[in-house]
Parts: C-alpha cells; structure tokens; sequence
C-alpha cells in the first residue's frame, strides 16, 4: 500500500467503485482484491481491460468473476449509469 485509495474513496462518500486498467491480471486484479477487502463494491469492465494474451485475459476473467460483485461489458456499465 503506497496510495491513500480507500481514505480518499471513503472520504468522498464512495462505496462502488467500476475498474478497467491497462494489465487485467496485475493492476486492475490487484486494486480489486484491495477494494474488495475493504469493504467496496468493486465492478470490473471487461472490455477495458488488456493483458499480455489470450490466457492471462481470460485467467483475469475467472478471477474476477470469482471475487469482484461483477464483470460487466462498457455497454452494460454505460447503460446502468444512465
């Protein structure tokens, strides 16, 4: 932990927070895990994640579906905003 993520998130009042990234299965799994253990609601957008191939794409896929409250498409995400 070298951010004040989770004081910044909770201070704004923040408790959904919807992730895509540049790595799925480095950065974007490991903020998840972090905010997901502490207490957020954590969306991962599938088709704003990139990994180094197939493999570790879809490996990041079966985690978050394992961990994260859901893994949604940008359409899903837009459409459930508006």
């Amino acid at each position: 932990e070298s951010n004040d993520l989770i004081y910044q998130l909770r201070s704004q009042g923040i408790d959904t927070v919807i992730l895509g990234g540049l790595v799925a299965n480095l950065c974007v799994d490991s903020h998840m895990r972090t905010l997901m253990e502490n207490g957020f609601k954590v969306y991962v957008v599938k088709d704003a994640v990139a990994a180094p191939g197939e493999e570790a794409y879809n490996a990041a896929l079966v985690n978050y579906g394992m961990i994260a409250n859901g893994v949604l498409t940008t359409a899903q995400v837009t459409q459930a905003l508006n």
